[in-house]
């Protein structure tokens, strides 16, 4: 449900937050009684720009914050626990006694109705943690793999888990990217879209394939362990969250992209475009030009030929003439023939007298 919401906060709240903010910003920054920017000027259309990126950018940093919330509000059967991940089946077995007598429902009495649930849960943690291929199967595919009962070794989990969930998910996620770059949308950024849903995909196999963390995941969580409060992450977790901030980012992207580019390159664009509209009125004009002067020739044409319709004889007597003017003017016009012509026409004068006219 709050993804569609959030996706709905995407289609309308950046343009109406925007709108107010530059209102707001006009009110405190231009003095009473001095113009304001026009609506539909480049002074008032800069301005709309600048304030939806920093909108956007506000709002994609909130959702940012939004999932890791929601992530930190389901803690791991690592922090349930109270133990590290690098915890042994001795430690696990130790932390559960002393949890199960503290929240034993015998223990709690009627005063807590959720002992019992709890307990359960903690009991369901100690025992997947204690199991090698379960707790393997924990760090890389979260709590669903309690749902998998016919897996039992490292292989069927990862074969499981990558066939009916990875996979699957990637297929969806490519064909709804194909599909809206079919109707037009999505179509900033797409070469780095494709690559960044690919990436992920192929990180998400590297993950679930390996039998420890990736190396960056370790100082990630040594980061975070010293310098933070945050809690460490477990590689579902890093999953789950690169999930739903890359449809966030492709969002915000699609979004802030095209501002960008506008903004950067408006005035270049601008110019192009004006000068292929004006060489597109151009190419109309010679073409009509065109078609108007073969029309012209079509008709002077049947106006010289209007006496000979209805006269076969005559007809027959002026294609003969065409047919030899064709041929003459062709010879005529060869280089080779023109060269002959003249050699001969200079040999048949070279014996003549002086002041002597004609070729003889």
């Amino acid at each position: 449900m709050s993804g569609y919401l959030s996706m709905m906060g995407w289609a309308f709240l950046p343009s109406l937050a925007s709108s107010w903010i530059q209102t707001i910003y006009y009110g405190l920054a231009i003095r009473a009684g001095d113009p304001k920017p026009a609506p539909g000027s480049a002074r008032f259309n800069s301005h709309r720009r600048i304030i939806q990126i920093i909108v956007i950018a506000a709002y994609l940093a909130y959702t940012i914050f939004e999932a890791d919330y929601d992530q930190r509000n389901q803690p791991s059967y690592y922090e349930d626990l109270g133990i590290s991940f690098s915890a042994q089946e001795r430690e696990i077995k130790s932390r559960f006694r002393r949890l199960a007598a503290m929240h034993h429902p015998d223990k709690a009495g009627a005063n807590a109705p959720d002992s019992a649930i709890f307990f359960m849960h903690l009991k369901q943690a100690s025992d997947t943690l204690q199991d090698v291929a379960k707790r393997f199967a924990y760090e890389r595919f979260g709590p669903d793999i309690i749902r998998w009962q016919k897996c039992a070794t490292f292989k069927d989990f990862v074969s499981y888990g990558v066939l009916s969930g990875i996979l699957p998910h990637y297929a969806v996620a490519a064909a709804t990217v194909y599909i809206f770059g079919l109707f037009g949308y999505m179509d900033f950024g797409k070469y780095y879209r494709w690559l960044v849903l690919i990436t992920l995909c192929v990180f998400e196999l590297h993950v679930v394939t390996r039998l420890d963390f990736p190396p960056w995941v370790n100082v990630v969580n040594a980061f975070l362990t010293r310098f933070t409060s945050h809690p460490p992450f477990l590689p579902f977790q890093i999953i789950s969250l690169a999930r739903k901030l890359s449809i966030t980012i492709y969002i915000g992207l699609s979004q802030i992209g095209p501002l960008l580019d506008v903004h950067f390159n408006g005035d270049q664009k601008a110019a192009t475009q004006n000068e292929e509209k004006a060489l597109k009125e151009n190419l109309a004009r010679l073409e009509a030009t065109i078609t108007h002067l073969d029309a012209d020739a079509a008709r002077l044409l049947d106006m010289e030929l209007a006496a000979y319709k209805g006269d076969a004889e005559a007809t027959k007597n002026l294609q003969g003439k065409m047919r030899e003017w064709l041929v003459q003017n062709t010879i005529r016009a060869d280089p080779m023939v023109r060269d002959a012509l003249g050699n001969s026409l200079k040999r048949r004068r070279l014996g003549a007298p002086a002041g002597a006219k004609g070729t003889q």
